[in-house]
């Protein structure tokens, strides 16, 4: 059986999986699960998308599925995927459908499901719809001419998102304009932060210079971003912003510069959030729910405050569902992928933004004194492009050399070795008390892997 659906959604290239022709099926697909699972009919469906030159033709596509089948979409238009998520469950939709491939380039596109209680869509609601797309192209008939259903955009959806955030940002500052004074380097990836991030930090009151906001359709993620943070840390130094900040395509993550244009990832987040509420004794649980990708010394300042960091595999639906188990305020990804779940169901760039931005309004300083409150191990990622994702895990020479590993470390740093959920490749991560030590142990196994495996 084909798999479709892999960490975050369906993903790949525009016009070679994802053609009108799979979103159209798709549609029918996703259609025919929730008339079969939704006690009310007909059931509602709201579609977002990122600005790529794609994703008008698969969304059109992928509303005449659904309509074909005789579920009502609405159209949001262009909106980060938070944006989705907090809609969805406002409004009582059944399903938040996202027309997005993030952090890729322009030419790839994908499809992320979220529930109609802003959580992404679980995995065996996925495997239903891929049973449907492995039959024959018409595995289920047509209804009649009087059951197809309705499709509009509504340009509301979109304001009131960005009512939300600043109602937000209000609510925590007891301020109209609570950023009155800081001036903020943004880089919007010309993505779906493009509309948003500027309108929203101008309302507040902020000094704005902006990066990256003028979407073409091809220029998503182009040599900016999250990405391409070397964007972002030039712009706070030319500009001398008091710190900057930057997006993926669709807005669901975000870092950080300071003002001297250091980089401040997802777990810096995370541990002065973290830590700030701690100390005002209303980090309840004292918990942070982090993936097997941050650092370890981060987990180790958060110890040693008596805050726990509880690790998931990599991706925000294994963070989210860790949170929702154990009530955890906040969890996310080094990646900056943050959520927050007092605001929010998912991880949200904005949100993620002003949140950051009130801690650093209340506690007074720069943001280089407050940004980095802890000492990272050193870490180092390598991704292996293979034939087959897999099959390391059974490999003789390769489980060796994991093993040689494992015991060089010891407690002294962390080993971690995954298949990407997006691509054919192996991901290994090595975080040591030494860089020597991260390379001695790291390259026996990419080395390992390129030898029997790789392409």
């Amino acid at each position: 059986m084909k798999r479709y659906f892999g960490t975050d959604g369906v993903r790949g290239v525009a016009n070679e999986l994802l053609t009108p022709d799979f979103a159209l099926r798709l549609g029918r697909a996703i259609a025919q699960h929730l008339l079969e699972t939704t006690p009310h009919h007909p059931p509602r469906v709201l579609i977002g998308r990122d600005t790529r030159r794609s994703g008008a033709m698969l969304e059109t596509a992928l509303a005449s599925g659904l309509c074909a089948m005789g579920v009502y979409a609405t159209s949001a238009g262009v909106v980060p995927t938070p944006a989705i998520a907090y809609l969805v469950r406002e409004g009582h939709y059944d399903l938040g459908i996202v027309i997005s491939a993030s952090h890729n380039p322009a030419r790839d596109n994908g499809v992320k499901l979220i529930g109609g209680d802003g959580y992404k869509f679980p995995d065996e609601y996925e495997a239903h719809i891929e049973t449907r797309l492995n039959h024959a192209p018409e595995p289920f008939p047509y209804p009649p001419a009087d059951a197809i259903g309705l499709w509009q955009y509504d340009e509301r959806e979109r304001e009131q998102y960005l009512l939300y955030l600043l109602h937000t940002m209000r609510e925590l500052t007891g301020e109209r304009e609570p950023l009155r004074g800081i001036h903020i380097a943004v880089d919007c990836a010309n993505g779906a932060a493009s509309a948003y991030a500027p309108t929203v930090l101008h309302e507040l009151g902020a000094k704005v210079s902006v990066y990256a906001g003028e979407p073409d359709g091809d220029n998503i993620n182009f040599e900016c971003g999250s990405t391409h943070l070397d964007t972002l840390q030039r712009a706070v130094l030319e500009t001398n912003a008091d710190l900057g900040v930057a997006f993926d395509g669709d807005a669901d993550r975000a870092l950080f510069c300071d003002e001297k244009g250091n980089p401040v990832d997802g777990d810096r987040i995370m541990t002065l959030w973290a830590l700030t509420r701690h100390q005002q004794h209303t980090l309840h649980p004292p918990l942070v729910v982090a993936t097997e990708m941050s650092n370890l010394g981060m987990q180790r300042r958060l110890e040693a405050e008596g805050i726990q960091l509880q690790r998931t595999k990599v991706g925000d639906r294994y963070v989210a569902e860790a949170m929702r188990a154990t009530g955890a305020l906040i969890g996310g990804e080094q990646s900056g992928h943050i959520i927050f779940r007092e605001r929010a169901t998912t991880g949200d760039g904005l949100i993620t933004m002003l949140e950051t931005l009130n801690l650093y309004r209340r506690l007074g300083k720069p943001f280089s004194e407050i940004a980095h409150p802890f000492t990272p191990y050193p870490q180092k990622l390598v991704t292996v492009p293979v034939q087959d994702k897999h099959a390391w895990q059974t490999h003789p020479e390769i489980q060796a050399r994991i093993g040689e590993a494992e015991r060089a470390l010891g407690a002294r740093g962390r080993l971690n070795i995954r298949a990407s959920g997006t691509e054919n490749a192996v991901r290994v991560m090595v975080e040591a008390e030494t860089p020597d030590l991260v390379e001695a142990t790291l390259v026996p196994i990419v080395e390992a892997i390129r030898n029997a495996f790789g392409r």
